[in-house]
């Protein structure tokens, strides 16, 4: 479900975060479908339990899921289309995009890059 690389940069919590946030938003984890125990996902990815906790807060500040008391934290009914942190992804990309045109790169190369045909 979700993994953990030492090696990512990253804090721990965000990378939880961003693999919840990809299950709810791909539809693989549907609305209202029960996520794991903070005790039961931090044994299983061998973190501490308040990293899990600070991960469902945040999940469920940026409204990608909710919490009953005493039954747990479960997933929101999210469209894909008005994702928060995709529209800023798109507007950092709208941004970057706009300093490479400048530069003298064509869109061309731009498209050329997003389809993966061009190497680094």
């Amino acid at each position: 479900m979700i993994s953990i690389d030492t090696r990512d940069s990253r804090p721990l919590y965000e990378q939880v975060v961003d693999g919840f946030r990809t299950l709810i938003v791909a539809g693989v984890m549907a609305a209202d479908e029960k996520l794991p125990s903070v005790r039961s996902l931090a044994s299983q990815l061998a973190i501490n339990p308040n990293t899990i906790q600070r991960a469902y807060r945040e999940l469920e500040a940026q409204g990608y899921t909710y919490s009953v008391a005493g039954k747990g934290c479960f997933a929101a009914a999210v469209d894909g289309t008005a994702d928060p942190h995709k529209l800023d992804l798109l507007e950092q990309f709208d941004q970057v995009s706009s300093q490479l045109l400048a530069l003298g790169c064509t869109a061309e190369e731009l498209t050329a890059r997003m389809r993966g045909g061009e190497s680094r």
